[in-house]
C-alpha cells in the first residue's frame, strides 16, 4: 500500500487567537478535529502534527497522531506551511524508512473539514494522477477592488472577476471557486522539487460551502462554535470512551430554581431517574464525582443519598477537577463532565467529553461535545447514563 502522509502544521504562537490550535469547537480542540478527519480517511496511512508546543503535541497524540517537533527556525510568524510539511516529510521518512507517495497539508483552522474532503484531495493525486489538489467551494459573488492609487478618482473601484458595466446572470458567468484553506494534496516527489503546494496539474475538489470557515480571529471562533451543533455529526460517548463521570449540581441535576422558606432554608427538586442513572454508572465501575460551586447542605445531602463523593463550595472547578483526576489516576481525556452554565466552561476545556444539558446556557451548548435532549433536573443524567450503558438500566430508582 502506498504511503500517504497527512501533515497538520500547528504551531503554538498564534497572535489573533492565543493558543488557537487548542481552542475547542464542538468540545474538541481544533488540532484534534483535524487529526480525526485525517484518521477517518480511507487513503491516508500516517497522520503527523508538526508543532513547537508541548500542549498541542499532547492533544495531537491523544487524538491518535504522530508528532514531529518543529525547529524554532520554521516556527515563527513568517515561516511557511510548506517548510513545516517538508520538515515533517524528512522526519517521518527517517523514522519509518519509507518515502511518501503523496503528502497532504491539512489546516487546523478549518474546523468543519471532513474525512471525505481529505479523501477527495488524496484520491485526486493518488488515484487520478493529478500533481496537486485543493479543496474549493462554488463561488458566485461579484468581487470588487478599490483603486485608491488612481489620483483622479481616489474612490473609484473596479470589478475583479467582472466588468462593472455588465452584470450577467449567475448562470451566464463562468463558474468560479474559492479556495477553502482546509486541505491540499501533492505528489510528494514533485513537492520536494518545487517546494510549493501548487505545481503541474491541479485538481479542484468541491466541498460543501456551508462548511467553509477559516478561524483567524475570535469572531470566527465564535461562529464556528455556534455552527458546530448544526454541522457536526452528533457524537455520543460509549462506555469504552469514559472512565469517570463528573456532574455539576445546580441546573444540571436540578432545574436551576431554588425554593427558600421563611427561615432562609433552600430547597431544590431533583429527578428520580437521575438517581437510577447514577446508581447504574456506579455499578458499571465508573468513577463518579459531584463538583459544585455552591456551598449548600443540599448538595452534600444529595451526594450522600447517591453514595458518591462531592466537592462543593469550589471557586476554581477546573483546578479541583484536575487535582481529582490526578488523585484518582484518571486521564482527563476519559472524563465526561456534565454542566449547564458559564462556570463549567473551564472544566469543558479540560475533559475529553464535555456535555451540556438541554437547558444549558448558549455558550455552554456551543462548547459541548454532546448535548442532552433532556433539560437539567428533568432526567438529563439518566439520559447520559443511557448513552454509556444502553437504554435499559435495571437498577433500583433512588
Amino acid at each position: 500500500m502506498s504511503t500517504v502522509l497527512a501533515v497538520i502544521p500547528a504551531r503554538g504562537g498564534s497572535k489573533g487567537v492565543p493558543a488557537k490550535n487548542l481552542a475547542q469547537v464542538g468540545g474538541v480542540p481544533l488540532v484534534a478535529r483535524a487529526v480525526r478527519a485525517c484518521l477517518g480517511s480511507r487513503l491516508v496511512t500516517h497522520v503527523v502534527v508538526s508543532t513547537d508546543d508541548a500542549a498541542i503535541a499532547g492533544a495531537a497524540r491523544a487524538a491518535g497522531a504522530e508528532v514531529v517537533q518543529r525547529p524554532p527556525a520554521i516556527a515563527g510568524d513568517t515561516a511557511t506551511s510548506e517548510s513545516a510539511v517538508l520538515h515533517a516529510m524528512d522526519a517521518h521518512e527517517a523514522i519509518h524508512g519509507a518515502a511518501a507517495e503523496a503528502v497532504l497539508l491539512v489546516q487546523c483552522t478549518s474546523p468543519f473539514l471532513t474525512s471525505a474532503d481529505v479523501d477527495g484531495v488524496a484520491s485526486a493525486v493518488v488515484e487520478d494522477g493529478a500533481d496537486t489538489a485543493v479543496t474549493v467551494a462554488p463561488f458566485h459573488a461579484f468581487v470588487w477592488r478599490r483603486t485608491s492609487e488612481v489620483a483622479e478618482s481616489p474612490e473609484d473601484a473596479q470589478g475583479v472577476n467582472h466588468d462593472k458595466s455588465y452584470r450577467p446572470r449567475r448562470q451566464d458567468r463562468p463558474e468560479d471557486f474559492v479556495e477553502t484553506g482546509a486541505a491540499y494534496a501533492m505528489n510528494a516527489a514533485g513537492f520536494r522539487v518545487h517546494g510549493h503546494r501548487f505545481f503541474g496539474r491541479t485538481a479542484l475538489v468541491e466541498t460543501d460551502p456551508a462548511r467553509v470557515l477559516e478561524i483567524d480571529d475570535h469572531h470566527e471562533l465564535a461562529r464556528a462554535r455556534a455552527l458546530a451543533p448544526l454541522l457536526d455529526p452528533a457524537p455520543l460517548p460509549a462506555r469504552a470512551d469514559v472512565d469517570a463521570v463528573v456532574l455539576d449540581f445546580d441546573g444540571t441535576q436540578t432545574d436551576d430554581r431554588v425554593l427558600i422558606d421563611s427561615d432562609g432554608r433552600e430547597l431544590v427538586a431533583v429527578h428520580r431517574g437521575d438517581g437510577l442513572g447514577i446508581a447504574a454508572l456506579r455499578r458499571a465501575g465508573l468513577k463518579l464525582l459531584i463538583l459544585s460551586t455552591e456551598q449548600n447542605p443540599v448538595v452534600a445531602a444529595r451526594a450522600r443519598k447517591l453514595d458518591i463523593p462531592v466537592l462543593h463550595g469550589i471557586d476554581r472547578k477546573d483546578l479541583a477537577l484536575k487535582e481529582w483526576c490526578e488523585e484518582n489516576a484518571v486521564e482527563p481525556e476519559r472524563v465526561l463532565y456534565a454542566g449547564n452554565d458559564v462556570n463549567d466552561l473551564p472544566c469543558f476545556g479540560l475533559v475529553g467529553w464535555p456535555v451540556a444539558v438541554a437547558s444549558a446556557h448558549d455558550s455552554v451548548r456551543a462548547a459541548a461535545r454532546a448535548v442532552t435532549t433532556t433539560p437539567g433536573g428533568a432526567g438529563a443524567i439518566r439520559e447520559i447514563a443511557a448513552w454509556l450503558l444502553g437504554p435499559t438500566l435495571n437498577t433500583p430508582t433512588l
